[in-house]
């Protein structure tokens, strides 16, 4: 492998769906501020909006998470022209 090109800065992180409230932990160098707690260890926490736990694929269940509102700034937006 070529030296200097791989980052250094992996450590443990807890990754949390929030759209189930799920977390799990594992190595990564993504950079955050917030920490959270689990099992009475603090680690950086990075929040997604969907994950393996909630994803439709995984869950085989359809399911519309809509968390920014982007359905109903489509549909304002675009209103004026279908009538």
């Amino acid at each position: 492998m070529k030296k200097g090109i791989h980052p250094e800065n992996y450590r443990l992180v807890a990754f949390k769906d929030m759209s189930n409230e799920d977390v799990f932990i594992t190595k990564s160098t993504v950079e955050t501020k917030e920490t959270i707690e689990v099992d009475g260890v603090e680690y950086p926490v990075y929040k997604m909006e969907i994950s393996r736990t909630s994803h439709p694929f995984y869950t085989g269940k359809s399911k519309l998470i809509d968390t920014a509102g982007r359905i109903d700034k489509f549909k304002n937006k675009y209103a004026k022209f279908g009538k």
